[in-house]
């Protein structure tokens, strides 16, 4: 992953609505305009994974300034189709490797 310093990452839970189908679901996302508009311009998807019983877990890599318009985005066109949660993360791949090294070495 070549996150910028300029750059945070942000991780969108799409939890699916059991009450509405595939077919239903579908034709709200269509009718949103959901494909075209999300992830809004200037932001980056870096992983989009689909979990059966749950729904979809996005990350997204983006300069803070656009957060806004992640969440406004969201409120329009997700909302009612998903309940949705976001937290900021970070690749943690390097912080697992530096710390394995260390306890390799003796350390905590």
């Amino acid at each position: 992953m070549s996150q910028t310093p300029e750059t945070m990452l942000l991780t969108v839970f799409l939890k699916h609505d059991q009450s509405n189908n595939l077919d239903d679901f579908q034709a709200r996302l269509k009718a949103a305009d959901w494909w075209e508009r999300f992830p809004p311009e200037g932001v980056r998807v870096v992983s989009w994974t689909v979990a059966m019983g749950f729904g979809q877990i996005v990350t997204l890599e983006l300069p803070p300034h656009l957060l806004p318009v992640v969440n406004v985005e969201l409120e329009r066109s997700a909302w009612g189709v998903f309940r949705t949660e976001c937290y900021p993360t970070y690749d943690f791949v390097p912080v697992h490797a530096r710390i394995r090294e260390r306890v390799r070495n003796g350390g905590k």
